[in-house]
């Protein structure tokens, strides 16, 4: 389907439709082209690979297309139900959101909206510097960067320069679980799918522990998983690491890659050896490692963590929001969801509610694990 032209920044431009299960290999290399022509876009989840896993296993799943003069300079991917609400794609996984365009593209949010056949648009995770986009933006919050360097020695030497606080303390660790559990080895990039299902295992009880949605309880997302753990793209590629005592896996890390930036996504590890901190471990050795394969930034996602404030040197802002224009549907879906996001946000927002929240959440959810015990004993 295509809109009639409109006047954009500098040209004419024409918006089409595509779904995500056919895109063509012209569209995608153009895809390509403008991520790495503007650094905002080169986070892998605003990548073609990443929409089109998700178009996979979610119905919905589209992509419009902008063309100036037949050239296709922009790319908006989304979701969209039968009643007109979009949303961005993998809304609730994704942590970076945009309309991924050339340099100089300038759009207009409700022609856009409208050649989607959308009423509403809701983001979480959107670029800061999709002005069209600035109206519709309801809040903006820190997303923690690690910038990524490399070192001429060893891993233990590059963690004394990058993290000097650190070191001390996460080396004597990293001896500890040697003496106890045998030899300590780092895979960066592993390809055994036992490990994964391992991951997804150790996430998906804790997310029960903490009392948080079990993601993995939702079939679509270990298929997503599992499909981009086969994609090894140069623009994205689905990146396995663990951390072994011996033969054995004690932490994963799941998360794709783009040429140049390491997105932080699932990391889990077997609680049995919590008191190694296996977690830290994980993302210090994954920063270095991933610093050595060419990669500029770690993109640690939105959420105040306290490793983020450990991990960070710099931050990003993304903002979350609802693109609308004048229709029914898209007042009563702001009606519903605006409320729900501001008690959230202000809970986050606000260590003394915050606090007391997240040990009601693992207060319930050791109650549910509790439960489940019972009734399988």
């Amino acid at each position: 389907m295509t809109r009639t032209p409109y006047r954009g920044g500098r040209a004419e431009v024409d918006i089409s439709i595509h779904t995500l299960d056919g895109l063509s290999d012209s569209l995608r290399t153009a895809w390509h082209r403008a991520m790495d022509e503007s650094p905002e876009y080169a986070n892998p989840f605003l990548a073609p690979e990443f929409a089109e896993g998700v178009g996979r296993f979610r119905g919905g799943a589209q992509v419009a297309v902008l063309r100036e003069g037949g050239e296709p300079v922009g790319f908006f991917p989304y979701e969209r139900n039968s009643f007109g609400v979009g949303r961005a794609i993998g809304l609730g996984l994704s942590d970076c959101q945009a309309l991924v365009h050339r340099p100089g593209v300038v759009w207009d949010t409700e022609e856009l909206l409208k050649a989607c056949r959308l009423s509403v648009f809701e983001f979480d995770h959107l670029v800061e510097e999709q002005k069209p986009f600035g109206a519709h933006v309801t809040g903006t919050f820190a997303s923690p960067v690690l910038d990524l360097t490399t070192g001429e020695g060893d891993y233990a030497e590059w963690l004394r320069g990058a993290y000097p606080r650190l070191a001390r303390t996460t080396l004597k660790k990293e001896r500890r679980l040697v003496r106890d559990l045998g030899e300590m080895r780092f895979v960066y990039d592993e390809r055994d799918p036992r490990v994964l299902r391992a991951l997804m295992r150790w996430k998906s009880a804790q997310y029960r522990r903490t009392g948080r949605m079990d993601r993995f309880a939702r079939p679509w997302i270990v298929d997503l998983v599992e499909h981009l753990f086969q994609v090894r793209e140069e623009h994205f590629t689905g990146v396995l690491s663990a951390v072994y005592a011996g033969d054995r896996p004690v932490a994963a890390h799941f998360g794709p890659t783009s040429r140049t930036v390491f997105a932080a996504w699932f990391t889990a590890y077997d609680p049995e050896f919590r008191y190694y901190s296996p977690g830290t471990l994980m993302h210090l050795r994954m920063a270095e490692a991933a610093g050595r394969h060419g990669m500029r930034t770690m993109d640690l996602g939105r959420g105040d963590k306290e490793y983020k404030d450990w991990l960070k040197t710099r931050e990003l802002r993304v903002g979350e929001g609802f693109a609308t224009r004048p229709h029914p549907v898209a007042a009563a879906h702001r009606m519903w969801r605006r409320p729900v996001r501001g008690l959230r946000n202000t809970v986050l927002a606000h260590p003394r509610l915050r606090e007391p929240a997240d040990r009601l959440l693992k207060t319930v959810g050791a109650l549910r694990t509790s439960a489940r015990a019972r009734r399988a004993g």
